[in-house]
């Protein structure tokens, strides 16, 4: 009995640990897809900007 119980405490512990794991793990990869995200949307404000001050040096 006692094995039995120390079977299911140590598959519990991996469960948790495996989810744990993995969470942090999505965590890691949502930062880097907004930081991708948010990439081209900076650099086309910058394009936009050199432009806007391309038409000013024009008038």
């Amino acid at each position: 009995m006692s094995k039995m119980l120390a079977a299911i405490v140590a598959a519990m512990f991996a469960l948790g640990t495996t989810s744990a794991f993995a969470a942090d793990e999505m965590k890691k990869d949502a930062a880097k897809t907004e930081a991708k995200k948010e990439a081209p949307k900076a650099d086309a404000k910058k394009e936009a900007s050199k432009a806007d001050e391309k038409k000013a040096d024009k008038k």
